[in-house]
């Protein structure tokens, strides 16, 4: 069970997530517990390191020590019985201690590296371990406070992004699956480390990658993933007020949507449960008899051959043309290889049989450097113009049942052109799970309610 950062916000729902562990530890069910860092800390942890990287002021550094130490104790006082508040207290102590030395340290320096920033981010999750664990023993239950890296989380130096070796397995059932018989661990998320020791991140929303991963190590019947929300979603309830939460849908379809917009599954966080074929289920801390979405290796074939909409804003649109590159040997092997020595991760990709364009879509915080790469790697006249269009989304429309179903891409392209929305571009796959098209960013919203209308999603 892993719970995220609305669920663990402060001590009076780090109890509630206390007393629900308990109430399935009741049932008779072993379980361990994945958690987040309190509402907001890791994000003011990370605000204070650049700002000592800037002012370099150490009264500011002790303000915020002082703010974060009276939010912690407050959590405590509110979640932790008495015969524990002391011992509690005093491990967080001996940590916020740590933070305030590292970010002293920064102002000294005026540097914070990628090493030190995944050093400073682990401690939300160190801070909040500690008095979960100890929320549920004052419940009468058995439990252990542990971190990622003391589990056996071993990862590359990737740092802000890192992966787990393949030796993380094993070591994490050799610690794990001994210790839930008798009492309940609660494992810091998101967190790892090296095999020299050194603290690394897995990446933001990475605590759901930590709940797969101990889950899949240790041969878990399922692995539940605690939000505030009722499920993965049709689509985006802000902007189609109708969506639906989706009961049942395959390991494709959440990592299709997960790479498209939709923000309740990281895109890493199934693949350790997909290596084992372990269910991932996405349920709501503060309704927790409503069953949910079950993430499934295949699911039957239903009526739906659509399961959700989403959309992806914040992106580029870079399109390369001009007549040289018909004909031309290696132009696509050459924008993906400019583009991936500079670090810029392409999100779509689109090219005619004239061979006369070449279309990406990339994040709009990687637009700047990706120009300046193609710019570089293109100056000898094969490429006519290089322009780029910051003004787009993405649309995508996924769904297994698309697949060998004629008539789709009619339906979706149809249904938006009797809606006036143009489509700047179009990208589908091979395995026909996914529909991906660019607009205009102002029609974007209007495109998944004309969809999300099309194929009945409220109904679902």
């Amino acid at each position: 069970m892993k719970f995220g950062g609305t669920s663990v916000a402060d001590g009076k729902k780090l109890k509630h997530v206390a007393e629900l562990v308990k109430s399935y530890r009741d049932r008779g069910d072993r379980i361990a517990v994945v958690t987040s860092a309190l509402g907001g800390i890791t994000d003011a942890i990370l605000k204070a390191a650049n700002e000592a990287i800037s002012a370099g002021k150490v009264s500011q550094v002790k303000e915020f020590i002082a703010d974060i130490t009276k939010q912690h104790h407050k959590a405590v006082h509110e979640s932790v019985g008495e015969e524990f508040a002391e011992e509690v207290i005093a491990e967080l102590d001996a940590r916020i201690e740590e933070i305030e030395k590292a970010l002293t340290g920064i102002c000294y320096l005026g540097e914070l590296t990628p090493r030190s920033i995944d050093y400073l981010s682990s401690y939300g999750e160190r801070l909040a371990a500690p008095i979960l664990s100890a929320s549920i023993r004052t419940l009468g239950v058995e439990s252990q406070s542990l971190t990622g890296g003391g589990i056996g989380i071993i990862t590359d130096d990737n740092y802000g992004a890192a992966h787990p070796l393949d030796l993380t397995y094993a070591a994490v059932k050799r610690y794990i699956a001994p210790l839930i018989e008798n009492t309940i661990p609660v494992i810091t998320g998101f967190i790892g480390e090296t095999e020299h020791g050194t603290i690394t991140t897995l990446g933001r929303g990475g605590s759901d990658f930590t709940a797969s991963i101990v889950g899949a190590a240790i041969g878990a019947d399922e692995i539940w993933l605690w939000k505030e929300v009722h499920g993965i979603m049709t689509t985006d309830p802000k902007i189609v007020p109708e969506a639906r939460p989706l009961p049942v849908i395959s390991y494709i379809e959440a990592m299709e949507m997960s790479f498209f917009g939709a923000k309740v599954l990281h895109p890493k966080a199934i693949e350790p449960a997909i290596r084992q074929g372990i269910p991932v289920r996405v349920k709501n801390t503060f309704d927790p008899d409503y069953p949910g979405t079950l993430v499934v290796k295949d699911e039957k074939t239903s009526d739906n051959i659509v399961k959700a909409v989403t959309v992806v804003d914040k992106v580029a649109l870079i399109n390369i043309s001009g007549a040289g590159m018909v004909g031309t040997i290696g132009v696509a092997a050459r924008t993906f290889g400019a583009l991936a020595n500079a670090g810029v991760n392409i999100k779509m990709i689109s090219q005619g049989s004239s061979e006369a364009n070449l279309s990406t879509v990339v994040d709009e915080s990687q637009m700047k450097i990706a120009m300046r790469a193609l710019k570089q790697e293109f100056n000898n006249g094969v490429v006519g113009e290089i322009e780029h269009d910051v003004n787009i989304a993405v649309v995508a429309v996924v769904g297994v049942g698309m697949a060998g179903t004629p008539g789709v891409a009619g339906r979706v392209f149809g249904s938006l052109g009797e809606n006036s929305v143009n489509v700047i571009m179009i990208s589908q796959g091979s395995s026909q799970h996914n529909i991906s098209f660019v607009v205009k960013k102002d029609t974007a919203a209007k495109a998944v309610q004309v969809l999300h209308k099309e194929f009945g999603l409220e109904k679902l």
